[in-house]
Formats: structure tokens, C-alpha cells, sequence
């Protein structure tokens, strides 16, 4: 006797969308998001258009941040600008378009201090992507005058994987302490790659024993970082 076997039908993602366009509930929250995602966009534009008029004031005529930074050219003349406008924009979106924007070397070391005062201040998740953008700007930007600054940040584990790029800041530093520290943050798991990053960058020969411990690291990353660290140990 032959048994009919049960057929599941699954249905097509165009029968899911129009069952969910009868769900009451499913369509009155997408139309709350949409609102709100439209209010975002009305936002950003409102807060970018007094930072475009004072950055075209100052010689760069672009019709955005991101316009400005993907320019090309070298704006030093604009970091002022958008150093004074960091802190007054509540645009999360807008606010790290600017945190990129200063993202480069010519505004350092003036970014240096309103960053970490934003990254003090931002809230959310630790890793979300405007914190860890900061770190990365402070990264290119911070020297020894916010070594302080950055040894409290980095070192203080609520910031999450947004204190990776503040571990690489290390690297930038002339002072003896930032060895010590990036040495301290090897055993530091969600840092240590990074922290074998600024070791590379600082290449001090007290530092090879804790660098060549990280060797049989588990990481395949990490161990590639502490093979870079010693390489740059020979030149």
C-alpha cells in the first residue's frame, strides 16, 4: 500500500508580506517607525544646515559632512567648525558624521579633548557605533596631552568594545606610562589585539616578553598582531 507522505507547504515571502499587511498591529508599527525614521531625517537635515553654511563660510562649499570628508582635500581650516559644533547637535547620525570628519590627522591634537568629553557622554550600548567611532577619532587625533584621559577610558571595562580604538590610541604616546599600560591591557580580552597594535607602533624592547607571551595567543588575529609587534622589534 502506498502512504501518502505529508506535504508542508511553506509560503512565499509574498504571501508572509500580505498577511502581515492584515495584521492591525504589524502595520500601525511600521507606520511608527517610518514616522520616526522621517522625523531622524528631517532632524539631521535641520542641525546640517547651519554647519554647511558656517563651512562654506570658511572656504569648503560641500552639501554635507560626509561631501566635506570624502572631498579629498585637507580642511584644516574646517576642524574649528565642526569641533564647535560636536557638542551642539543631538542628531546621533549627524553627531558622527562629524566625529568622522575629524577622523584624520590635521585636527589633531584640537579634537582630542571635545572627543573624549563626547565620548564621556555618549549613551547607549557600550559598542554602539558613534562611541566606538570616537575611539576610533581618538586613535588618529589623541597625544600625550589627553594620556590621562585615555588611560581612565580605556581602562574602564562599562565602555566595552568601544575601548578598542583607545587601546591603538597608546601607540600615539611618547609617555613611558603608555607601555606600561598596553602591556597591562594584554590581559585585557576584549583590548588585547589592539593593545599588541599600539605596542607595534610604540616598539619598546621592555615590552618583547609580554609581546611574545601573545604568540600562542588563541586568536588567529591576535597572534598575527604580536608577530607584527616583533617584527617591528627588529627594525
Amino acid at each position: 500500500m502506498n502512504e501518502k507522505k505529508n506535504e508542508i507547504s511553506i509560503p512565499s515571502a509574498w504571501e508572509i508580506v500580505n498577511k502581515l499587511r492584515e495584521d492591525p498591529a504589524y502595520m500601525a508599527k511600521n507606520a511608527e517607525r517610518e514616522k520616526r525614521r522621517d522625523a531622524l531625517a528631517q532632524e539631521f537635515a535641520r542641525q546640517s544646515k547651519p554647519i554647511v553654511s558656517d563651512l562654506a563660510a570658511v572656504g569648503f562649499i560641500y552639501s554635507s559632512i560626509d561631501d566635506l570628508r570624502r572631498s579629498g582635500v585637507r580642511y584644516e581650516k574646517a576642524v574649528p567648525v565642526l569641533v564647535k559644533w560636536l557638542p551642539l547637535v543631538t542628531n546621533q547620525a549627524l553627531k558622527e558624521s562629524i566625529v568622522r570628519a575629524l577622523s584624520v590627522p590635521w585636527a589633531r591634537p584640537v579634537a582630542a579633548l571635545p572627543l573624549i568629553g563626547e565620548f564621556k557622554g555618549t549613551k547607549g550600548l557600550s559598542s554602539d557605533s558613534l562611541k566606538w567611532a570616537i575611539g576610533n577619532a581618538l586613535s588618529i587625533v589623541a597625544d600625550d596631552g589627553v594620556f590621562h584621559e585615555i588611560a581612565e577610558l580605556v581602562t574602564d571595562k562599562q565602555h566595552g568594545k568601544a575601548r578598542e580604538m583607545l587601546a591603538v590610541a597608546l601607540g600615539n604616546m611618547k609617555n613611558p606610562q603608555a607601555v606600561d599600560l598596553a602591556i597591562l591591557l594584554l590581559n585585557d580580552e576584549t583590548v588585547v589585539g589592539h593593545a599588541l597594535t599600539a605596542l607595534a607602533k610604540l616598539k619598546s624592547e621592555r615590552a618583547r616578553p609580554y609581546i611574545e607571551a601573545m604568540a600562542d595567543h588563541p586568536k588567529p588575529w591576535v597572534r598575527k598582531e604580536a608577530k607584527r609587534a616583533l617584527v617591528k622589534l627588529e627594525k
